[in-house]
């Protein structure tokens, strides 16, 4: 990616190194109970299963609590601020075009685990959007274990996965997001993943149409870039994780969609640059 030099955005908070207290529980004293715990997962696009991992450890008195802070202004930290940027010039020329005004989204950086509106969350839990305060949450050792765990290796891969977050901001802005959590609320388990399936594959190709226009404006790509996003979301399909992490795929629990279907959404928003061509609810083939 041809980043060096560009724009770093302004909204970045810094927290890494903060630290949190021992035994700290999501949901503020006395946590939340289990069923809660899965149904967040579900509205935010979480794995519950990884979600409650998180809570496992956030929980733990083993958690170290004290981390040296990094350098304020360090390579990691510019490129998630200039990706940020480079969303929010896609993202505010393209609610201009349609009538509204585009309100960027913060994107705190953490270590560890970090208090969010939707609650407290460990690194285990990924990248996360908080619909509740406009932020994107985002652990960089991640990107470390895209690289090693997932075989996603390179700049694009991390800027597609900001992009992907990001992309759930522009669909609360827009009121998908709260329509989708309303329909969620009424139904059972297998639809209300399914509904999150399509909210995490239009969040792909919403990704997809941000490098577009972004290199369209600015020549943001280099060689290889393209083939580094599609290889992120194929990487990190419920399919491919499933298959890891416990030896079986079960469709009925995605809620994320498959690796092909990342993949497909992903490269259909590269490919056309238009929102109009990422709406995953009006389709019977994701």
């Amino acid at each position: 990616m041809q980043w060096r030099g560009r724009r770093e955005s302004d909204n970045v908070e810094d927290r890494r190194g903060m630290g949190i207290p021992r035994g700290a529980k999501i949901g503020g004293a006395g946590g939340l109970g289990l069923v809660a715990i899965v149904l967040i997962g579900m509205f935010l696009g979480i794995d519950p299963t990884v979600l409650l991992q998180s809570v496992s450890e956030i929980q733990s008195p083993t958690v170290s609590v004290e981390r040296s802070r990094p350098a304020e202004n360090d390579d990691q930290r510019r490129f998630v601020a200039v990706v940020l940027a480079e969303t929010e010039d896609v993202w505010r020329e393209a609610f201009r075009k349609i009538g509204q005004t585009y309100q960027p989204p913060r994107l705190v950086l953490f270590s560890g685990a970090v208090d969010s509106a939707c609650g407290m969350a460990g690194s285990a839990t990924g990248p996360f959007y908080c619909p509740s305060d406009y932020k994107v949450y985002l652990d960089l050792s991640f990107f470390e274990d895209l690289q090693t765990r997932f075989g996603a290796s390179g700049d694009f891969a991390q800027a597609y996965v900001i992009a992907h977050e990001v992309g759930h901001h522009v669909q609360t802005l827009l009121g998908i997001s709260e329509k989708v959590r309303e329909l969620q609320s009424r139904v059972g388990p297998t639809e209300m993943n399914q509904l999150s399936v399509r909210m995490e594959l239009q969040a792909d190709c919403l990704a997809g149409v941000w490098a577009h226009q972004a290199h369209k404006s600015r020549e943001l790509l280099e060689a290889g870039d393209i083939e580094e996003g599609l290889n992120a979301a194929s990487s990190i399909g419920d399919d491919r994780i499933q298959r890891k992490t416990q030896g079986r795929v079960v469709p009925d629990a995605f809620t994320h969609g498959s690796s092909a279907q990342r993949v497909r959404w992903f490269k259909l928003g590269l490919e056309t640059g238009s929102l109009q061509a990422c709406d995953t609810f009006k389709t019977d083939r994701l």
